[in-house]
């Protein structure tokens, strides 16, 4: 029974106007601010957030309607008119979601639901605490034994996002004596956790054989050399060749670290991921991977790898140490999405048909869609503006979708990135390529 002392409300002392720090350094950070703010608008690279007032899901429901966030970048660009980001529309009442990364669809899926809400009446909120001095619970390390047995790996550990499990690898493992080869279109927590060690740095271009076989070859003077990549490439949908990498890798004495954010669940005949898909799980040493997005949705990412490297980031690992522990409700919902995982495929399987299924039609219709075979299918339009305007026209149609343009892919190659998921249907997906096919003909994407 919870025992606390008594609660006094200190008047005046709750929510109140805002207060901004006075100062001319104040005043001034803020015009500087504001001026960047600004220019972001202008550039028409303003992203803005949709308010959801349903569960995570293929079917949701907006709250308040709204332009969201190509509303926000229409008006910068000038396509839509100016008004607040939240003034209602007329948009249908069940919303079509196709840029959710809930690829099998067990963000709300019951059990999960039922295992977070166990785990949180029997383990608390929280803990309060990182992970070595009194913040790990039995469901912690029941949790990593399971991830590392879904890898058939020899142990995992756990961290609060995979952005954190990339931030704390690279710095624990690699010293001026190594080298790290990357890919250039790696994600941005790869780039980042790589900037922070003191390994020497070689960037090969994009799943180009040829040029990480001439960097392995410079990097031989180094002690240790890790060839680092996404196994899936969340922006073009396409997979890293790691046949080849790995080969490569054993021919120069490497090792290979992969993300595979975008694969773990769904990929390969088991959901393991890309290393099961092409064959090579022998052959990758290191494996980074979320929770967040197949495995349930809600948070937290993991290391899983050689004994050797868990027990080492265990001591070093900086976002490991000074990072509170998973909250109990989290590590409930994603161990009983492995539970799903491991006690049958078939939802792993599901998402081959549906996917081709999108890209068939889509391709069929006239489109260009980026990658081969997952379900991160970028409809490539080019026009940042085109783009823009699009995801709003299909947002009006009852489609929920995200466009992208620079700087988050380069200029020139901007998209709507459309994203499947076991739980939709046939008649969604049709639903989607029939709204695509009309908002495309409407602003001359298609003929």
């Amino acid at each position: 029974m919870w025992r606390g002392g008594e609660v006094r409300v200190l008047r005046g002392g709750g929510a109140g106007s805002p207060r901004a720090a006075s100062g001319e350094a104040a005043a001034q950070l803020r015009r500087r601010l504001e001026s960047e703010l600004e220019d972001i608008r202008g550039a028409g690279t303003w992203k803005s957030e949709r308010v959801i007032a349903s569960r995570q899901g293929p079917h949701l429901r907006l709250a308040g309607g709204g332009a969201g966030a190509y509303g926000a970048a229409g008006r910068a660009l000038g396509l839509f008119p100016r008004c607040d980001a939240r003034a209602s529309l007329s948009l249908p009442a069940g919303i079509l979601n196709f840029c959710a990364n809930n690829y099998l669809g067990l963000s709300s899926h019951p059990e999960v639901i039922r295992a977070a809400v166990e785990a949180l009446e029997k383990f608390g909120a929280g803990l309060s605490s990182v992970r070595f001095i009194c913040g790990t619970q039995s469901i912690h390390k029941d949790l990593e034994e399971k991830i590392a047995r879904f890898h058939q790996r020899e142990d995992a550990i756990l961290y609060a996002s995979c952005f954190d499990a990339n931030a704390g690898i690279f710095e624990a493992l690699l010293t001026p004596e190594d080298a790290v080869l990357s890919d250039e279109l790696n994600h941005a927590s790869i780039i980042d956790g790589i900037r922070l060690c003191k390994a020497n740095k070689y960037r090969y271009k994009h799943m180009d054989m040829q040029d990480l076989e001439a960097k392995l070859q410079d990097a031989q003077k180094h002690r240790l050399r890790l060839v680092a990549t996404d196994g899936a490439f969340s922006m073009d949908g396409d997979i890293a060749p790691l046949r080849e990498i790995c080969q490569l890798a054993q021919k120069y004495d490497a090792l290979v670290f992969i993300d595979e954010c975008h694969a773990t669940g769904f990929l390969g005949p088991n959901g393991r991921g890309t290393d099961e898909l092409l064959g090579v799980m022998d052959k990758v040493t290191i494996i980074n991977s979320t929770l967040g997005k197949a495995l349930g949705g809600a948070a937290g990412g993991y290391t899983t790898g050689p004994k050797p490297l868990i027990d080492l980031l265990r001591q070093r690992s900086r976002p490991y140490l000074f990072s509170n522990s998973l909250p109990p409700a989290v590590v409930g919902c994603a161990s009983k999405a492995l539970d799903l995982l491991l006690e049958s495929n078939a939802i792993a399987q599901s998402m081959a048909a549906k996917t081709q299924r999108f890209r068939s039609k889509m391709t069929a219709a006239g489109f260009t869609i980026s990658g081969k075979d997952h379900p991160i299918c970028p409809v490539m339009l080019g026009d940042a503006r085109l783009a823009a305007v699009m995801a709003e026209d299909m947002l009006n149609r009852g489609i929920y979708v995200i466009g992208f343009s620079y700087p988050v892919v380069p200029k020139g190659k901007a998209r709507i990135r459309v994203q499947i998921s076991a739980v939709h249907s046939d008649e969604d997906i049709d639903r989607c390529v029939e709204a695509f096919t009309e908002v495309g003909r409407k602003h001359g994407a298609l003929p």
